[in-house]
């Protein structure tokens, strides 16, 4: 682990997972730790765990970048679909800062993904409209056009056959309804032409962790205009894409230190008229600063997470 590394975290619907990250190569440089999100998965319960991966590592004080499964905006969190609903209206950012000791950059956990394929994977170099979609407990996804990031799309809530297209598509619904993989193919393919009628992109990338069994169900997708490509970085790329945001986050501002109160001033005397002089009416303006790896340890389960 090298000082210029910058550490991510990746929360999922069933698995919180993270580690070092080289944000120059996009690739994790210690093995990444993996813990299971608790069945109540609050924001002081996640918080938990997202600092117990953080200490796995014995990170503290340097940069972390966490991505979440909702809209986050300006590091806070304004849906939570397969989280608990107390995450929402939450300040994450801070939340999570407080927890770990360090400085935190929160983004939509797809976004993260998608960022790292654009950067290091199946995306790198690829212009027009592309659309990075991971397939785990719910459906993420990420929408570039000209290689930048359209944020916060959540298209896993689109309709599809009446349900929500992640109650259809995911990796979560195969296991779930014990779907053999012809007929969640089918589902996935229904889902990609429901995007491609909305989007015209060129490019699908399939990410999650069902990424590493790609085979399995990408070539029975037929149909589908636009080339469809697993994820290169696979069910890392939401731990690369976290850490690069982190990277690039602005410093955070720290505030001046707070001076202690004057000393009250005693009783007036009497006798003795107030010898001091008159305050000054225009005090001069501060100078000072304004305001401001260890194997995974979860079960095969969480891997899917998107």
């Amino acid at each position: 682990m090298k000082t210029t590394d910058v550490f991510g975290v990746d929360i999922g619907g069933s698995g919180i997972k993270g580690a070092p990250v080289d944000p120059a190569r996009g690739v994790l440089t210690l093995e990444r730790h993996k813990v299971l999100t608790p069945k109540a998965a609050t924001p002081d319960a996640v918080a938990d765990k997202v600092r117990e991966v953080t200490r796995h590592f014995g990170w503290t004080g340097r940069p972390v970048g966490v991505t979440f499964p909702g809209v986050v905006i300006g590091g806070t969190t304004r849906t939570a679909a397969n989280v608990d609903k107390g995450w929402i209206g939450t300040d994450a950012a801070t939340l999570l800062a407080d927890r770990i000791g360090a400085p935190v950059t929160v983004l939509n956990d797809a976004d993260a993904a998608g960022v790292a394929e654009m950067s290091f994977g199946a995306g790198r170099g690829r212009r027009g409209t592309v659309i990075m979609l991971t397939l785990g407990t719910g459906i993420g996804s990420a929408v570039f056009i000209d290689g930048q990031l359209v944020p916060n799309t959540e298209l896993g809530h689109l309709e599809l056959d009446g349900h929500e297209a992640e109650q259809r598509a995911s990796s979560k619904a195969r296991d779930d309804h014990d779907l053999s993989w012809p007929h969640w193919a089918r589902r996935v393919q229904k889902y990609l032409a429901h995007l491609e009628m909305l989007f015209s992109p060129e490019l699908f990338v399939i990410g999650g962790g069902v990424s590493r069994k790609a085979a399995k169900f990408l070539p029975l997708i037929d149909g589908i205009r636009a080339e469809i490509v697993p994820a290169a970085l696979r069910n890392d790329a939401g731990i690369v894409g976290a850490a690069m945001a982190a990277a690039t986050a602005p410093a955070p501002t720290v505030p001046p230190p707070v001076e202690g109160p004057a000393p009250a001033p005693g009783p007036a005397s009497a006798s003795a008229p107030d010898s001091s002089p008159a305050p000054d009416r225009h005090p001069a303006t501060p100078s000072g600063p304004g305001p401001g790896a260890a194997p995974d340890s979860a079960p095969d389960a969480a891997a899917d997470d998107g």
